[in-house]
């Protein structure tokens, strides 16, 4: 790949407006500041249905496709969420108020401080009845020291930090818009976005929804291929870098490309020496942990778990790959019936994610024994004692789910599947947890130190983990620790509209049944078939409808929104 003389002399001019506009975003007030993303705000609002339109586009979904809600809440829903609540994160900096303030700050298990962040308001406790999510904080990192150093760089507005280079990825389309913002606000760089060529078509959207960014040079936006992306990173006028993508993408840029760039690495050289953060996936497991399930929980939670690898067509980074049943549980072949029922019946559509093809052959010729369900496939009775075993190394990214089984009553079977999880699958982005109440009312205690065990970025407990990239207060990113060369799911975290310093992990709280049977059976949620289920019959209804909400929140839209959610 090359790239011509035209092309380098736009780049670095943009390079050195971004650098001029820069002392601009030095000056601007915490209020101006405020005031810049409720106009992105009201951008995303007027933008949203094109928006959609051009990802439905890009994905090869018909105008009419139930799967179209997909777009609606992984895409504008996501960034209208997240807006507001960074916007009032600046009102508490610039009152001087304690950024937690009215938060529950609590504790959990090793030393470790923890801040309710789902629900935060009372259109939460309706539109996401059940479902709690908190940030767990690194061992040892104080309440006291988490309340004086959250805001990051807003603490120091015009202490600005360089021109950042945010790599943009091509699956959802809410990530880059949310990474530029992180970039700009917990960071305070301003920011050249260069665009994955897969959503090169949404350039014109995001060019409207960030105006008020570009006009005051504190955002460029560019096409163009790896060359280009190269060309970025290393720039001398660039200060750092993000990332969302692959492990090897992540690693070209960091250590060079082909044979080159394995020496370097072999010898602790890289080429890249500038900060850099990065989303990167992994092999995400869902734990099943045995109890006593109706027909109606079989049936629902594998829907569940078909919807954590189906959604998007398998091409997210925190798809389930992995799932752990019961080797003893009674009910285990039924669940696995409805698992297989639930995986082929979900909605057809294109593997249009570029090399899926490629992917899901490589998938079957390991596993002879897979079992194909159009361009579907299941991976049955993975062995654990094989220590060649691919499907737990390789993030096949794309409608591939493997089965594996573990022995042991519930308790037994969690530590088991917990170990499994940190020790043999590849990457440290999210975990899924799936238990009954029953069984999690015996568990106890147990259960929370099982989750403190679990070394990932988001856990999910009867909640798929992507309930907690679209929770605006949350934290997302891989688990703390993965040293440069050996990078996992990646390093550092986005979202996080508290702008919390040491956030360890996002733990997610999901209601094991729907409604009604939920009220029925004392779970006391109001919430029915999820929008973000592959089955939901109104997804895009549903979609479309909370994003209207998001955009202008009011009662009178509840209705609306409450009815089409229960047709679903």
């Amino acid at each position: 790949m090359t790239i011509t003389p035209a092309v380098t002399s736009r780049l670095d001019q943009m390079i050195a407006a971004l650098s001029e506009g820069e002392r601009g975003w030095a000056r601007e007030s915490l209020a101006a500041r405020r005031a810049l993303l409720m106009d992105v705000h009201a951008n995303v609002a007027a933008k949203a249905e094109e928006w959609v339109r051009v990802a439905a586009t890009i994905k090869q979904l018909p105008a009419a496709s139930p799967l179209l809600g997909e777009e609606w809440t992984s895409g504008p829903w996501a960034v209208l969420g997240y807006l507001p609540a960074l916007a009032e994160t600046l009102t508490r900096l610039e009152q001087g108020r304690d950024l937690l303030d009215g938060y529950r700050v609590g504790t959990a298990p090793g030393d470790r401080v923890a801040i309710d962040v789902l629900p935060h308001q009372v259109y939460d406790r309706l539109l996401l009845s059940g479902f709690t999510a908190e940030v767990w904080m690194e061992p040892g990192v104080t309440e006291r020291e988490t309340r004086e150093n959250a805001g990051l760089g807003l603490r120091t507005p015009e202490q600005t930090a360089g021109v950042a280079v945010v790599m943009g990825a091509g699956n959802i389309t809410s990530i880059a818009p949310l990474d530029v913002l992180y970039q700009l606000y917990a960071y305070n760089r301003v920011v050249l976005l260069k665009l994955n060529p897969i959503t090169d078509a949404l350039l014109p959207v995001f060019e409207a929804v960030f105006a008020p960014f570009i006009e005051r040079g504190y955002l460029r936006i560019v096409t163009g291929d790896a060359a280009v992306g190269d060309h970025l990173v290393t720039h001398a006028g660039v200060a750092a870098v993000h990332i969302t993508g692959s492990e090897a993408t992540h690693d070209a840029i960091v250590w060079g490309a082909g044979a080159a760039g394995v020496a370097a690495k072999a010898a602790n050289a890289p080429r890249l020496r500038k900060p850099m953060t990065s989303e990167l996936g992994g092999v995400s497991p869902t734990i099943v942990v045995p109890g006593r399930w109706s027909k109606a929980d079989i049936r629902f939670q594998a829907e569940h778990i078909a919807t954590q690898r189906l959604h998007n067509s398998g091409f997210n980074c925190i798809a389930a790959q992995i799932v752990v049943v019961g080797k003893d549980w009674p009910q285990k072949q039924e669940f696995l019936s409805a698992l297989r029922a639930a995986f082929a019946d979900a909605p057809e559509r294109p593997a249009w994610y570029p090399g899926c093809d490629v992917r899901v052959a490589g998938a079957r010729q390991a596993h002879p024994q897979h079992e194909a369900l159009g361009g579907r496939t299941l991976l049955w009775g993975l062995d654990l004692a094989d220590e060649a075993e691919s499907a737990f190394d390789t993030e096949y990214f794309g409608p591939v789910l493997g089965v594996a089984e573990l022995p042991g009553s519930a308790l037994e079977f969690l530590d088991a599947a917990v170990d499994l999880a940190n020790e043999r699958l590849h990457g440290t982005l999210g975990a899924n947890l799936v238990i009954d109440p029953r069984t999690r009312r015996q568990l106890g205690p147990h259960l929370r130190e099982s989750i403190a065990r679990l070394r990932y970025g988001t856990v999910g407990v009867n909640a798929w983990t992507g309930v907690g990239y679209l929770t605006a207060r949350a934290t997302w990113g891989a688990f703390p620790g993965h040293p440069l060369d050996d990078i996992g799911s990646g390093r550092g975290v986005v979202h996080n509209s508290l702008l919390l310093h040491r956030p360890e992990r996002t733990v997610v709280y999901g209601p094991f049944r729907p409604l009604p049977r939920s009220v029925l059976t004392g779970e006391f949620s109001i919430t029915p078939k999820p929008p973000w289920f592959v089955t939901n019959r109104t997804a895009a209804t549903t979609g479309r409808r909370l994003t209207a909400f998001a955009a202008r929140p009011r009662w009178t839209a509840l209705p609306g929104i409450f009815a089409s959610a229960l047709r679903g």
